[in-house]
């Protein structure tokens, strides 16, 4: 199994990100996707989850600004970030539920 995400970068408070996280070595569309959040010295927070029917769940934090979705033609799943905060500086990762699969990581830092 490989989860490779991509899309991180550096954005000013109120932009936008689009986080993609491509799945292989996996039954795509029967499985289930985390993203995932770290900042150095912290626990890794649960921002969001998409179930195979396409379900969806947030942490109250991030709710009415990020959007998970999947796209099971491409094995990929997204996280779209509006209204970007400083505090939502960290390095984010996919993952799947249950399991020990987890991505590298991509690095979003919201500063002016």
């Amino acid at each position: 199994v490989q989860l490779v995400e991509s899309g991180g970068g550096l954005v000013q408070p109120g932009g936008s990100l689009r986080l993609s996280c491509a799945a292989s070595g996996i039954i795509f569309s029967f499985t289930a996707f985390n993203w995932y959040r770290q900042v150095p010295g912290k626990q890794r927070e649960l921002v969001a989850t998409i179930g195979r029917g396409g379900t969806t769940t947030y942490v109250d934090s991030v709710k009415g600004r990020f959007t998970i979705s999947r796209d099971n033609t491409k094995n990929t799943v997204y996280l779209q970030m509006n209204s970007l905060k400083p505090e939502d500086t960290a390095v984010y990762y996919c993952h799947i539920p249950n399991s020990l699969n987890w991505g590298q990581g991509t690095q979003v830092t919201v500063s002016s």
